[in-house]
């Protein structure tokens, strides 16, 4: 079997915005083979950006295309073939957007794999340790701490068992931040998991103190409540904070998340395989959290292509129990692929179906292709 042809689609909603809600594009990824069969991904990227270096056309050995690299290979061959693209855009890659380009090629090579071994790909991936994780629903905090109660309140009347509110208003005003997480603790009941996706607001005094006047909401953990590059900041906080600190979804380069865990000493290690360079990278850096000790979880914003690459990745994983799910009620987010991926009794299901097992609703893809 060889490839044949990278197609990566641009889809994007009519009305996209400035909230830090990254289902408003994405960018799927088909590798087609001779076999006639097609294995799908996606990018948690700029689309644009990412198109672009997947597109790209040769200029030397190193500074190539990602189909450049894969083109008229085994897709079988998934080691090698990451190997190769990286190589192959080492002179203007290494990092950031390549890496997340590289996630969607690598993720429909595994589909590939499954669908031709008629295996789901956590098989592939060494096995699951559990076939049901707690999911979360994740959602963006309300505009006022009245509305993020609400949202708070009708999330847990649909029997979500935790809750991760993020980003919005946190990091206005002391005053804000502390009215915002009282407001989702009282929407949601002390019955329910809470956690706090902060977005990189506070430097690292704020962050200490605010972990200090959050430990009465009893929070799970909070999230990113400093810049990825303060690490000395990640350390002094994670020393001192009585909840633990997650890290990881800005963070593409298997060697920052050693550093983050051994320097920043982060509690929850949150990678994406859509930003990540795909499973196989995902799951060296999950085991690289178990051997520290460290809870490994996914993160997840994206479509239900990120959603079945993520159930794969953190089954295959002995330190992983919750899931993000993303609540956003977007067309690409609900629509895109025709699996819905259910939340039961506070519990989502690792798919049994050959590859990652989805199917894309063609119907959908046209109506948001960009281009």
């Amino acid at each position: 079997m060889k490839i044949t042809h990278v197609e990566p689609i641009h889809l994007r909603l009519p009305d996209v915005n400035e909230r830090c809600d990254v289902s408003q594009e994405t960018l799927v990824v088909k590798v087609h083979t001779d076999a006639g069969i097609v294995g799908i991904g996606e990018v948690d990227s700029s689309a644009h950006v990412a198109k672009a270096i997947i597109e790209a056309p040769v200029s030397d050995k190193i500074c190539r295309g990602l189909t450049e690299c894969v083109l008229g290979e085994d897709p079988f061959e998934v080691d090698r073939l990451i190997h190769q693209m990286y190589e192959g855009t080492i002179y203007f890659g290494r990092q950031g957007a390549v890496i997340q380009a590289m996630s969607g090629i690598e993720i429909a090579l595994w589909d590939i794999v499954g669908k031709a071994t008629e295996r789901p790909v956590y098989q592939l991936l060494g096995g699951a340790f559990r076939k049901k994780l707690g999911a979360y629903a994740s959602i963006l905090f309300g505009d006022t701490p009245a509305e993020t109660e609400r949202v708070g309140r009708e999330l847990a009347e649909q029997g979500y068992r935790a809750m991760k509110f993020g980003w919005g208003p946190m990091g206005q005003s002391e005053e804000s931040d502390l009215a915002h997480v009282q407001a989702a603790r009282r929407g949601i009941g002390n019955d329910v998991e809470l956690m706090v996706d902060a977005g990189l607001c506070w430097d690292t005094a704020t962050a200490l103190r605010r972990a200090r006047q959050f430990e009465p909401f009893h929070l799970t953990w909070l999230e990113e409540p400093l810049h990825p590059d303060n690490l000395q900041g990640y350390a002094r906080l994670t020393s001192q904070s009585p909840i633990r600190i997650a890290a990881g979804e800005e963070i593409c380069d298997e060697k920052e998340f050693r550093q983050m865990m051994d320097v920043g000493g982060i509690d929850v290690v949150q990678v994406d395989v859509t930003r990540v360079g795909g499973l196989a990278r995902s799951k060296r850096i999950g085991w690289d959290s178990y051997e520290r000790h460290r809870l490994c979880v996914n993160h997840s914003y994206k479509t239900g292509i990120n959603i079945a690459a993520s159930l794969h990745f953190v089954a295959a994983l002995p330190n992983s129990q919750y899931f993000e799910y993303c609540v956003e009620q977007g067309a690409l987010r609900q629509t895109l692929t025709r699996q819905r991926f259910p939340v039961l009794d506070g519990q989502i299901s690792v798919p049994e179906e050959p590859g990652l097992g989805i199917d894309l609703d063609e119907k959908v893809v046209e109506s948001y292709r960009v281009g």
